[in-house]
């Protein structure tokens, strides 16, 4: 680090209650966290633990209670006082200006300047420290739309860490890390709680937070399961029931898909205008192929030439045995039936200003509107509403705004539109990104039964237990190539240590 922080703040919340129209986001909630300490933050998706973030961080004010630093009573207005008062936060959503550079994201709390003007220079070697810090290869002077979503991920922690903030809250950091680089991210956290920053981490995934926190806090329907607790002696099963009311379903793992008859997709040779060279790929009906590699590696990018959105400029795709030319997105859904469930659902996989009905019918509109020219409500309800009853998506009606729902709903919503339109390939990037524990399993369920029901299943996952649990063969990329195929037997250990002497080998 930089400098040394002489004391992290002590943190407090006493009975804090905040209500939006129709919900009661937080009732009497408490939370203390010490001076120096990694205190995880916990509970199903729709809980309350953002809504307490934002309060902590002055984008919402409660309506009832106390927050306290260090024993003295605070209440941010603004988001810029909170920073003022040495709290740096990365939420779960993203926020960073996509049309600016790294270094201008990085920098944007205190722009250098030279003569009045921004110094883009010092701009660039004050982001490059931080960017190393997380070993993260990207110039400075990228733009962040040009960003994978795991590199922007990154960058949200660094322009955090940036602000050599004294209280750190980390909203889902690590959702779309692979292992090694939230390896990377924890051993910065650790250097940090040494030096006396506080810090709350807040996560889906369990076996991160028994690795890095010393305490918990639980949420569960906007109340306190439990309040700042130490993790020493719990088990995971005594967190997941303080975060669910009940005990974890055991997840049994499926049958090996079979390979019969020739592959629903075949890539041969292929290459793509974004640098992927001699991609050779089978995805077989039945059958679960999971794709695994470090940021960077390529994996969405591979995705997107699949589905249309990028060129491939060399080497065959074969649908079903036969050669064939994906010319734009729509050819690749309507003609080939290939789906894409984006790892950005809500900046490519959903309209967050439209209902749940015309998500859902989104891709068959071009159906829905053959005869008359147009595509009614009725119309988009009638192909909607099956599937909230198939995929249980908890929704008050079809005309919700989608951008209302919880994480886990929105991640059902950007299936259900894949499954109406009939997908015989479907490519799945990061399904449980931000998803609790109740909605991970339902998903991880649904995967298996468009497997069983006859699709060809792509799953993308920087989760290597999620993908090794799932897959039934596993696919390593490296550099934009592929560098491993094998069979999953399903076996933790021996499919972790071939991806990794893959990737590092």
């Amino acid at each position: 680090m930089s400098r040394q922080v002489k004391s992290g703040l002590q943190v407090e919340v006493r009975g804090v209650s905040k209500a939006f129209v129709g919900v009661q986001a937080l009732d009497n909630v408490n939370l203390t966290v010490g001076a120096g300490q990694i205190h995880a933050l916990l509970g199903e998706n729709g809980a309350g633990k953002s809504t307490l973030i934002k309060i902590l961080t002055g984008v919402h004010q409660p309506d009832s209670g106390k927050v306290l630093l260090d024993g003295r009573e605070m209440a941010f207005r603004t988001p810029r006082e909170a920073i003022a008062a040495g709290i740096g936060v990365v939420h779960q959503e993203r926020n960073l200006i996509t049309r600016f550079s790294v270094a201008e994201n990085i920098t944007l709390e205190d722009p250098p300047t030279r003569f009045g003007l921004f110094d883009e220079a010092a701009a660039v070697a004050a982001t490059r420290k931080w960017l190393d810090l997380l070993h993260l290869d990207t110039d400075p002077r990228t733009p962040v739309s040009r960003l994978s979503v795991a590199q922007v991920q990154l960058v949200e922690i660094a322009k955090a860490l940036s602000l050599e903030s004294r209280f750190l809250l980390l909203d889902e950091p690590t959702s779309s890390l692979t292992p090694h680089e939230t390896g990377t991210l924890f051993a910065v956290l650790r250097r940090l709680a040494a030096d006396g920053v506080t810090i709350v981490f807040v996560s889906h995934k369990l076996e991160e937070v028994f690795e890095l926190c010393t305490h918990v806090t639980v949420l569960r329907d906007g109340r306190n399961a439990c309040d700042s607790r130490p993790l020493a002696g719990m088990t995971r099963a005594d967190v997941v029931r303080l975060m669910i009311g009940r005990d974890e379903r055991a997840f049994a793992a499926p049958a090996i898909g079979t390979r019969s008859g020739p592959p629903a997709l075949e890539l041969r040779g292929v290459a793509t205008g974004l640098g992927h060279k001699d991609i050779t790929l089978q995805a077989h009906a039945g059958e679960i192929l999971g794709l695994y590699g470090l940021v960077g590696a390529g994996r969405s990018e591979l995705a997107r030439a699949i589905i249309g959105a990028v060129p491939i400029t060399a080497g065959e795709v074969r649908i079903d045995g036969k050669p064939e030319r994906i010319r734009d997105v729509a050819d690749a859904v309507r003609r080939l039936g290939i789906g894409y469930v984006s790892e950005d659902r809500k900046g490519d996989g959903l309209i967050l200003a439209h209902d749940v009905a015309a998500n859902i019918a989104a891709t068959v509109w071009h159906r829905l509107g053959k005869f008359l020219g147009f595509v009614s409500d009725r119309m988009q309800n009638t192909t909607a509403a099956p599937f909230l009853t198939s995929l249980d998506i908890r929704t008050p009606s079809l005309a919700q705004r989608v951008g209302n729902l919880s994480g886990g709903n929105q991640q059902k919503v950007s299936v259900a539109k894949w499954l109406a339109a009939g997908s015989k390939v479907l490519i799945v990037d990061e399904p449980t990104v931000g998803i609790d524990i109740r909605s991970k399993a339902y998903l991880h369920d649904l995967i298996l039964k468009l497997a069983r029901d006859g699709a060809a299943v792509i799953v993308i996952s920087s989760d290597m237990p999620e993908l090794v649990m799932l897959a039934d063969r596993i696919a390593v990329m490296k550099g934009f190539r592929l560098v491993d195929t094998f069979d999953n037997a399903r076996e933790y250990t021996a499919a972790s240590q071939r991806i990794m002497q893959a990737i590092h080998g």
